[in-house]
């Protein structure tokens, strides 16, 4: 099974329905949710989605839409030694760090789903777009 970890762009797409890319973070999250893909995300995606979110809904809409968000996903921990690989990692984009370290430390995750690729450009991990990976994901099942 994979184990792929959704960058907040990925989950703020599905939520706010935002075109062309909602379709494929539907199809993605609906893969967590019957189980045939595990998702995780991280601390700070949770706060970036509700920070983001917050800006148009109540909180407690936000906050059931993060409770349904974990109902599908589980959350990789991040300590100081994903801070430090961060900060001394060369990437252009802290957060983006962040995320990468904690998916590294986890060891497990397959790949990172995020439309900007040329974030994750020094990545151990490989790192391809929701489109993409749904397209080699459904290829693989032929």
């Amino acid at each position: 099974m994979d184990k792929v970890l959704l960058d907040t762009d990925v989950i703020l797409d599905f939520f706010f329905g935002r075109q062309p890319f909602a379709d494929d973070a539907t199809q993605v999250l609906g893969l967590c949710e019957t189980g045939k893909i595990k998702g995780f995300i991280t601390p700070v995606i949770c706060s970036n989605v509700y920070y983001v979110l917050r800006q148009t809904a109540h909180h407690e809409k936000v906050i059931n839409h993060l409770k349904q968000l974990l109902a599908i996903t589980d959350v990789l921990p991040m300590d100081r030694e994903v801070v430090s690989n961060a900060l001394y990692s060369g990437f252009k984009d802290f957060e983006d760090g962040l995320q990468n370290f904690a998916a590294v430390k986890y060891g497990k995750i397959n790949v990172i789903l995020t439309r900007n690729l040329k974030d994750f450009s020094k990545s151990e991990i490989g790192v391809l777009s929701p489109e993409s990976y749904i397209k080699s994901y459904f290829a693989r099942l032929r």
